[in-house]
């Protein structure tokens, strides 16, 4: 058996550099990656909040919506009462 010839060390040095710039261009994509979903997490935050802001001040300004319907049922009620009244 022939023993395998040791490698250069020049070339394994070459060799670990690309793997180093391999492995910090993907660190780099990664890092960017992850600040853009942090960033559109944030938009969603606010967006969120927003949207229950302005639900809140629909649901405040809509109350009045069923005193008024009782309103009109109870005056539609009285007129047709009164108009019996003054038939007979």
């Amino acid at each position: 058996m022939t023993m395998p010839t040791p490698p250069d060390p020049a070339a394994v040095a070459v060799e670990l550099e690309r793997l180093r710039g391999t492995m910090a261009e993907g660190f780099a994509r990664v890092d960017g990656s992850l600040a853009l979903l942090v960033q559109r997490g944030e938009q969603t935050d606010r967006a969120i909040a927003d949207h229950e802001t302005r639900l809140d001040a629909l649901e405040r300004s809509r109350w009045p919506l069923p005193s008024v319907a009782a309103l009109v049922a109870l005056s539609g009620l009285l007129l047709s009462v009164w108009q019996l009244a003054t038939r007979s």
